[in-house]
């Protein structure tokens, strides 16, 4: 009897216009989005090779370890799961400079600009974004008449005469609606990854296709939990009008309008004014504390007086403040012009140990006061912009659309554990490059600042690289939302049932 209610239930959602209409919607909606994105991928995979490239030869025209250092940009690449929930990938910068004179954080970063703004108006909308809008409404759309208009009809009462269950009603119900749910949503992500596969510049790894399979599976979950709404609003009304009017209340509700309240209220700004004040404050004692130890370095130096450019006229010379960043970039501006031309160089050839020492007590002393730097913008950033993004994350999850949506960025990686995982990758190259310049004794040396006897062979500078998140790091973050949804969806469920046994047919 049980199968022969799935059956029934099946053919009916089989032979209706709603399942046409799902099925032609979700598969133009999905084929339109993933040919823009595709091609919106493509674009910025190309950005992204020219970038490194031109960043390559840049360092290469530099003969001192000083101004190239300066000059070290990594690039992030874009990831080809964004195709399916876009998240940060294209909201944060995916250039940053790396130096021993600073520690970057994800806030340090460049973003690249768009040379098509239109393309990027339709590749804002992906997969994800259309399972969330269209198929939502769709399993609204299915359940709202499930129990409503069978009671309304007068059929569930016919059924109920013959030796059947209502737990086994709801769970026929449920079964047949969820089976041509499936249909547009494998149909549709089927056609996606066919696109993508037949794409040149798309390249998808077993863990890509694991990651799609667990976005398919929050997919099937999310979809679920409206469909259960829509079932819990028709197992309380009795007509088919109200549960309808309900059902689009509570869609319009959870989808549009709670998701955008939330990301729409901000923080308040004194608090994170007088955290930046605070951290502000720190860093500039760090760096007074600095500035004390190279202007005793000075003063103790053979080289009469503390003139950091230790009274090497130049033509053009230009001067600034005393402060730190000012006067570094004056000395590492100053150095690098006077000794490239050699007029110059031969008229300060013996002030030329004096620049070793300095660079050679100033360097390491830099690196340690950018790690200390470090620390207190770490903490500062993590309370004026995570936490208050953590936060707007929980009140999403308030709504379906918000677990819905942070378990499918954890699977494709775009969330922003996915992003800092590069960011805290480019500070461990940071690290391989000082420890570079360290086993080179850069900082004391010639090449530092001076390229007449010999030339900085960036092919022995360690190379960036960034894979990414595995397919276990990306599964474990993801899991909590899933099993959010499955929780939803049994609750749901439960409601249901114990409404539905004791309600009047």
């Amino acid at each position: 009897m049980f199968k022969t209610l799935i059956g029934r239930e099946f053919l009916d959602n089989l032979m209706t216009f709603r399942f046409a209409a799902a099925v032609f919607i979700t598969l133009l909606l999905v084929v339109a989005a993933t040919a823009v994105l595709i091609k919106d991928y493509e674009r910025r995979l190309e950005s992204y090779n020219t970038s490194i490239e031109t960043h390559r030869q840049r360092l290469r025209k530099w003969q001192t370890y000083s101004p190239g250092m300066g000059r070290l940009n990594v690039d992030r690449p874009p990831n080809p799961l964004s195709l399916f929930n876009v998240g940060l990938d294209k909201r944060l910068g995916n250039k940053i400079p790396v130096s021993h004179s600073f520690v970057p954080s994800l806030w340090d970063a460049e973003m690249d600009s768009s040379d098509n703004s239109f393309l990027n108006i339709f590749s804002s909308i992906d997969i994800v974004f259309i399972f969330e809008v269209v198929l939502s409404l769709l399993a609204l759309i299915f359940a709202y008449d499930a129990l409503a208009g069978e009671r309304e009809r007068g059929t569930l009462r016919l059924v109920l005469t013959h030796p059947v269950r209502r737990g086994h009603i709801l769970l026929a119900k449920y079964i047949s609606a969820m089976l041509c749910l499936l249909v547009p949503l494998l149909m549709s992500l089927l056609l996606a990854v066919m696109l993508l596969t037949t794409s040149t510049s798309v390249s998808l790894s077993t863990d890509d296709f694991l990651c799609i399979g667990g976005i398919v599976l929050s997919s099937l979950a999310y979809l679920s939990v409206f469909y259960l709404i829509g079932l819990l609003i028709s197992a309380l009304t009795r007509r088919t009008g109200t549960a309808l009017m309900l059902s689009m209340f509570a869609w319009g509700f959870l989808v549009l309008v709670y998701p955008n309240m939330i990301l729409a209220t901000t923080p308040p700004q004194d608090a994170s004014a007088a955290r930046g004040a605070s951290a502000f404050n720190q860093i500039k004692q760090i760096y007074e504390e600095f500035d004390r130890e190279r202007r005793n370095f000075l003063a103790n130096d053979p080289v009469p007086g503390d003139d950091p450019a230790f009274d090497m006229d130049s033509p053009g010379r230009w001067t600034t403040g005393d402060g730190f960043m000012e006067n570094q970039l004056t000395l590492l501006y100053y150095y690098w012009n006077v000794l490239s031309y050699d007029e110059f160089y031969d008229r300060h050839l013996s002030q030329v140990p004096h620049v070793q020492n300095y660079y050679g007590f100033l360097g390491p002393r830099i690196v340690n006061t950018a790690d200390r730097v470090w620390l207190i913008r770490k903490q500062a950033l993590d309370e004026i912009f995570v936490r208050p993004a953590f936060v707007d994350r929980v009140l999403l999850k308030l709504s379906p659309v918000g677990v819905y949506d942070a378990a499918t960025q954890a699977c494709a990686g775009t969330d922003l554990k996915g992003i800092q995982d590069f960011f805290d990758t480019v500070r461990q190259y940071r690290q391989e490059v000082i420890a570079y310049l360290y086993d080179k004794k850069a900082f004391g040396s010639r090449l530092w600042f001076a390229g007449d006897e010999e030339q900085v062979d960036w092919n022995t500078l360690p190379q960036f690289s960034f894979q990414g998140s595995d397919i276990g790091t990306k599964a474990k973050r993801a899991l909590p939302d899933v099993f959010l949804l499955l929780t939803i969806n049994l609750i749901l469920f439960v409601i249901i049932f114990l409404i539905f046994i004791k309600s009047e047919v």
